[in-house]
């Protein structure tokens, strides 16, 4: 059952993410981003087993932010997949803000919800902020090295056009491998041992390297789509 939601998560949130841009283009990828951003946080403290493998929940979710921002540098360029970058780190700070207070309230005698609340937020601020770290560093460096790979294929081709596969998944992977390192270190470090650190790390980075490979048509079609709007543009 879980293998099957996985994959069934992962068609329908890239699907998801393509009918934005196609229906409602960079704006539609900045909703997504803050939608996936925030539910990723969540989904994150959720450890399950699939396909042999222990991982956390959100993988699917946290990858779908460097597909967004690949298809951004793609055909919007670098300003506003760093806009997207922004307001991906945005709304995990304002996540933190609302998710903490809903632990201060006093609840009514009649409440049956506010102890689970607690409890399932009371890891938030730490993963939140390895998150965050982890998140702006690799994102950060993704839509940079992104751009490097577009130069150097651009140089040695003499075509801005060929090679999508190469940026993308030259920057996904070596972007997705310091934002895996990075948030195991900050939020996991001392809650679990080394063993199962490692099995997070892992486990979450094949996961993300899955994932980068099979995004990779979704960001050519997202480019088919740019070039047809221009084109009726021209038209």
């Amino acid at each position: 059952m879980n293998e099957i939601l996985l994959i069934s998560s992962l068609l329908f949130i890239y699907g998801t993410t393509l009918l934005a841009y196609r229906f409602l283009g960079r704006a539609g990828l900045f909703g997504m981003t803050v939608a996936v951003t925030i539910l990723a946080n969540i989904e994150v403290v959720i450890l399950i087993t699939a396909f042999g493998i222990e991982q956390t929940l959100g993988n699917v979710l946290f990858a779908t932010t460097f597909l967004i921002t690949d298809i951004l540098s793609e055909c919007e360029g670098k300003k506003y997949a760093n806009r997207a970058v922004v307001m991906g780190l945005w709304a995990s700070l304002f996540f933190l803000t609302i998710s903490q207070s809903w632990r201060i309230y006093q609840p009514s005698i009649n409440d049956t919800m506010h102890p689970m609340v607690y409890q399932l937020f009371s890891l938030t601020p730490r993963i939140i902020i390895a998150s965050f770290i982890a998140f702006a560093i690799s994102q950060f460096f993704d839509v940079w090295i992104y751009h490097k790979w577009w130069q150097f294929t651009e140089k040695r081709t003499g075509s801005r056009h060929r090679f999508l596969w190469l940026r993308n998944n030259g920057s996904t992977l070596i972007s997705q491998f310091i934002n895996t390192l990075i948030f195991t270190m900050i939020a996991f470090v001392g809650i679990y041992d080394f063993k199962t650190l490692f099995s997070i790390f892992t486990s979450s980075y094949i996961i993300y390297t899955i994932a980068s490979l099979l995004d990779t048509p979704i960001v050519y079609w997202a480019r088919k789509i740019k070039e047809k709007q221009i084109q009726t543009k021209i038209k």
